[in-house]
């Protein structure tokens, strides 16, 4: 083409000479502009400055022995001052050096646009492909990350000397505060088994409010969230005194006054143009959350919460605090969280049973940033900055030495990914795919998190088809079985020994099956072939999916006369499958106390839209005198007669009852035929087991005797009570009833099974 070296083309060797340089255009700024430090240009990384490892430990602050300081000495120790708007003149608790270079690094990235960093960060962090899993967010991960470094002291909460937290047939009973969409909760609630957890929320109402629709992996049916002064109608403030304490007294009231096992917060807001100062920022944050903690977490409990820097004598003043209130305190950044962002955890466990003086002074400092918030503007104001002396923290030399190393590491390793991502921001080239990719692998093995995908749960269409996949069976014939009536002429041929049987006050004959597809999606079936499945009627309850129960609709009854009110609950009568997982197979009173604690965690008490759901009160069948003369004689609004005879089915903690219209009693046979009980005779009377068929006995019990659900199902019976059924004493004498000669008075039965109990020699 004619061209001549250091010549142009063109008819006069006019053209440009020189090579084209490359665009350093980056994102979509305007022609020609660049970001100082992002200039396009072939920059490598050095890889031997990451430090990328699955094996994570925890450094442990050395334990405080000395008994907790009183409050009188800690209100000394508040002092006030101007709210500071800096924080890098903070070197009290951090190298100077350290210090200013994560400042200096942050500062790089102010002009660079948001998605460039979220491309660069994304292709440099080794541990980014590890995500939400198939849990709704990241934070359900950090939540699991740390559980399983910790030897899972969360979800297996251990005492001081290693004993479990939770009690034996106990609910493990935690809270979620300031951590809306929930992905703490979700990680806990899939890691143990449904019905083993009760979880508590308090976040802000609005966006970033809990979304436990999105609790894919998981029931979230044993969370209950709670937003402070006005319950499911509150704002959820953290910051708001009234609101702790609704919250608090709600915990306590669900968890009979104990407390719950852990707490978990994981509260942050945006700080967009601020990220410098966050700790400034959310100093009133921390302190909320670790208050929040400490009044609703039991003696022995653990804590965990999201912070950021630790630099400033506020908030290494609240470390210090809770190192003094707990057994164990840590800050530890786990992998899942971000290397180049200043976000870490403390790790608090064991609460000291004498730290209620600490609590008391959270609650005082927050009333005290309370009023000064609220009648000056921040500019203008001054806030508290001290908590605890500075010389007194200096003076715990382990503690200082501590917090001084923690700030030290952990801000390396901040140096360094935030050099990193300005590189990978650099040479768009680098990325970590493939080490991402393996990391992932090895950490959720470590982790015992399944390597699945996030799916919606199916929901049943063919309720007869999705019972019967439930049951692993197709024929459903079993399942709502006609009991035999009792009558005076059959009651010696039916219950042989009274030994046998556990019973229980019904509001009608003919229970339901109620199968829930999950939340409010629940169905009815009375048993019948030709029957389908239907919503309850006039009743709004909420269930897990893949839960099928016995149960009956009920009227409850409180107060007497005009101001009597009606309240229509569910009573359990037995279960079958719970959250899919069979329990027909479980003896009678196996399933029973299984279901109460699965009502216990799926009681709602906020919810005053649901109705109530309880598990009906058993008894054994030589105790039928107590029952009958239980029974009371009741004024009933708007009814026919002027008194009706009522069962009590409900006292609450004022001492108030509910009591309801008894139909009858339901006796459920939990021996296997030919399997029955009787007892030795003499004072000392014992249990034995006796088979008809081979006429042997023997004390220890035999598994082949248990009663499965059908088997109750099959040999159950029902003891009428109405017209011409005269049960107690107050029953003849308010109503004056003749007893019907067919039937089965309450006097008759008591003697039946006196007789029965002591037979004669």
């Amino acid at each position: 083409m004619g061209h001549v070296e250091g010549k142009g083309l063109g008819k006069n060797q006019q053209g440009r000479a020189e090579i084209i340089e490359a665009s350093k255009q980056k994102g979509r700024r305007g022609l020609g502009s660049q970001v100082k430090g992002f200039e396009a240009k072939d920059v490598d990384w050095d890889a031997s400055k990451d430090e990328v490892t699955v094996d994570e430990t925890v450094s442990w602050i050395e334990t405080c022995s000395d008994p907790v300081p009183s409050i009188e000495e800690m209100r000394t120790w508040m002092l006030e001052g101007p709210n500071k708007k800096t924080i890098d003149d903070e070197t009290e608790f951090c190298n100077p050096d350290i210090l200013r270079d994560i400042l200096s690094c942050k500062s790089v990235f102010d002009h660079l646009e948001g998605e460039e960093m979220r491309k660069a960060r994304t292709r440099s962090n080794p541990y980014e492909l590890i995500k939400g899993v198939f849990f709704q967010n990241r934070a359900a991960m950090k939540m699991a990350n740390m559980d399983a470094v910790l030897d899972f002291c969360f979800t297996e909460p251990r005492t001081v000397e290693g004993r479990s937290l939770v009690q034996p047939n106990e609910l493990l009973y935690f809270a979620d505060v300031c951590a809306g969409p929930g992905g703490f909760s979700e990680y806990v609630l899939w890691r143990k088994a449904p019905g083993e957890t009760k979880g508590f929320g308090f976040t802000l109402k609005g966006n970033n409010d809990f979304k436990l629709e999105d609790f894919y992996s998981t029931h979230s049916e044993f969370f209950e969230p709670h937003y402070g002064k006005g319950g499911m109608h509150g704002d959820g403030d953290v910051y708001n005194p009234e609101n702790l304490m609704e919250f608090q007294e709600f915990v306590l009231n669900s968890t009979d006054q104990k407390g719950v096992h852990f707490v978990m917060a994981d509260g942050g807001f945006s700080v967009d143009g601020q990220e410098n100062i966050q700790e400034v920022l959310s100093k009133r944050l921390y302190l909320c959350q670790f208050l929040a903690a400490m009044m609703i977490l039991r003696p022995g409990g653990h804590f965990v919460c999201k912070l950021f820097d630790v630099f400033t004598p506020f908030s290494v003043g609240l470390t210090y605090l809770m190192h003094r209130a707990f057994h164990r305190v840590s800050l530890f950044k786990p992998v899942t969280s971000r290397p180049a962002n200043s976000e870490r955890y403390i790790i608090c466990q064991n609460k000291r049973s004498d730290s209620l003086d600490i609590q008391t002074y959270f609650w005082e400092i927050n009333l005290r940033m309370h009023e000064l918030r609220s009648c000056t503007s921040f500019e203008q104001s001054t806030g508290v900055q001290h908590v605890v002396p500075l010389e007194m923290m200096k003076q715990n030399e382990a503690f200082f030495s501590y917090v001084v190393q923690s700030n030290h590491d952990l801000g390396h390793k901040q140096i360094i990914s935030l050099a990193k991502i300005q590189t990978y921001a650099q040479n768009e080239e680098l990325q970590e795919y493939d080490r991402q990719v393996q990391i992932r692998d090895q950490c959720l093995e470590k982790w015992k998190i399944p390597n699945n995908v996030r799916k919606a749960p199916e929901r049943a269409v063919n309720l007869m088809q999705k019972l019967q996949a439930l049951l692993n069976q197709t024929d459903l014939s079993d399942l709502l079985c006609q009991p035999v009536m009792l009558t005076a002429d059959n009651l010696s041929r039916t219950v042989h020994s009274v030994h046998d049987y556990r019973c229980m006050v019904v509001g009608s004959k003919e229970p339901v099956l109620l199968l829930s597809k999950g939340k409010s999606a629940v169905m009815q079936w009375n048993g019948r072939v030709q029957s389908r499945w239907e919503r309850m009627h006039q009743v709004n309850v909420e269930l897990p999916r893949d839960t099928v129960v016995l149960a009956e609709r009920v009227e409850e009854l409180k107060g007497e006369g005009r101001g009597q009110r009606k309240v229509t609950a569910v009573h359990i009568i037995d279960g079958l499958v719970l959250c899919g997982t069979d329990i027909r197979h479980l003896h009678f009173r196996e399933r029973i106390e299984k279901l109460r604690k699965f009502m216990r965690a799926i009681s709602r008490p906020s919810r005053s839209d649901l109705a109530p759901i309880r598990v009906k009160e058993t008894f054994r069948l030589e105790h039928i005198g107590k029952v009958l003369t239980s029974l009371e004689m009741r004024r009933l609004k708007s009814s026919g007669l002027p008194f009706r005879l009522c069962h009590c089915c409900h006292t609450v903690e004022n001492g108030q009852s509910s009591y309801m219209i008894p139909a009858g009693i339901s006796l459920y046979k939990t021996m296997k035929v030919p399997w029955m009980m009787a007892a030795t005779r003499g004072a000392q009377a014992k249990l034995y087991f006796y088979n008809t068929e081979t006429r042997k006995s023997q004390f220890d019990f035999p598994p082949e005797a248990q009663a499965s659900y059908e088997s109750c199902q099959k040999t159950q019976l029902f003891w009428e009570w109405g017209q011409g059924v005269v049960l107690n004493d107050e029953q003849q004498r308010v109503t004056n009833m003749n007893h019907h000669p067919d039937k089965v008075s309450g006097n008759a039965m008591i003697q039946y099974v006196h007789e029965k109990l002591n037979p004669k020699k």
